[in-house]
C-alpha cells in the first residue's frame, strides 16, 4: 500500500532543487554570454587606423629643382672632348641628391641637390704649396680648399683636365660626396703625366 501522506512533502523539495539548479545555470551563463559578446564585438569592430608616418626633414623642406647658375668658360678642343666624356659618365644622383640643369655649359658642368653641389670640368688647375694635404678618393687625387662658412672646393690634381667639385657646408664629409664623382673621373679623364708626390700609388 502506498503512503499518500509523503507525496505533498516531496514536491516542494523537487521544486526547490530545480529552482536552485536554474539559478546556478543562469549565474554561470550570464558572464559567459557577456565574454562571448565582447569577443564578437572586438572581432567585428574596424581596426585602428595606422598612424601616419612622421614627415622627415627632407620631405618637410622644399627643394629647388630649377637650373643652377654656373659659368662656362670657353675650352680648347682637347679639354672640351674630355669634359663631354666626363659629363656623360656622371651619375643621375650623387648619393641622395638628384641632378639638376645648369644655366650654362651642360657639356662641362653638372649640379645636384639643393643647396647645389656642383661639378665643373676644364677650369683652372689647383695652385697650392707642396706641403698642402691632398685626398685620394676612389683612385682620384683631390686638393681641398676649406673656409669657415663657405663650401669645400675640391680640385683634381692628377688628371689631364682639372675637375672641380664644390660641396656646400650643408653636406657633411666632403670626401663622401667626392666618391661617386671620382668614379666618373676615372672612367673619362686621363691621368696627368706628372702628379704631386702625395698622389702617387
Amino acid at each position: 500500500m502506498t503512503d499518500l501522506t509523503e507525496t505533498p512533502a516531496a514536491a516542494p523539495v523537487a521544486d526547490r532543487s530545480t529552482r536552485r539548479a536554474a539559478l546556478i545555470a543562469t549565474l554561470v551563463a550570464v558572464p559567459v554570454t557577456a565574454v562571448v559578446a565582447a569577443l564578437v564585438l572586438a572581432k567585428l569592430s574596424p581596426p585602428e587606423p595606422a598612424a601616419a608616418p612622421a614627415p622627415t626633414a627632407s620631405a618637410a623642406r622644399a627643394q629647388a629643382t630649377g637650373p643652377v647658375e654656373m659659368p662656362a668658360p670657353a675650352l680648347a678642343a682637347r679639354p672640351a672632348v674630355v669634359c663631354r666624356a666626363l659629363v656623360s659618365q656622371l651619375p643621375a644622383t650623387v648619393r641622395d641628391l638628384a641632378q639638376r640643369p645648369v644655366t650654362a655649359g651642360p657639356e662641362q658642368n653638372a649640379a645636384y641637390g639643393d643647396p647645389a653641389l656642383t661639378v665643373a670640368c676644364g677650369g683652372p688647375a689647383a695652385q697650392f704649396p707642396s706641403t698642402d694635404e691632398v685626398w685620394r678618393v676612389n683612385g682620384v687625387c683631390w686638393h681641398p680648399v676649406e673656409a669657415k662658412d663657405a663650401p669645400t672646393v675640391l680640385t683634381t690634381v692628377d688628371r689631364e683636365v682639372p675637375v672641380t667639385l664644390t660641396v656646400p657646408r650643408a653636406y657633411d664629409g666632403a670626401l663622401q660626396w667626392a666618391a661617386p664623382v671620382s668614379e666618373a673621373v676615372v672612367a673619362a679623364v686621363p691621368s696627368a703625366k706628372t702628379v704631386p708626390s702625395g698622389c702617387a700609388g
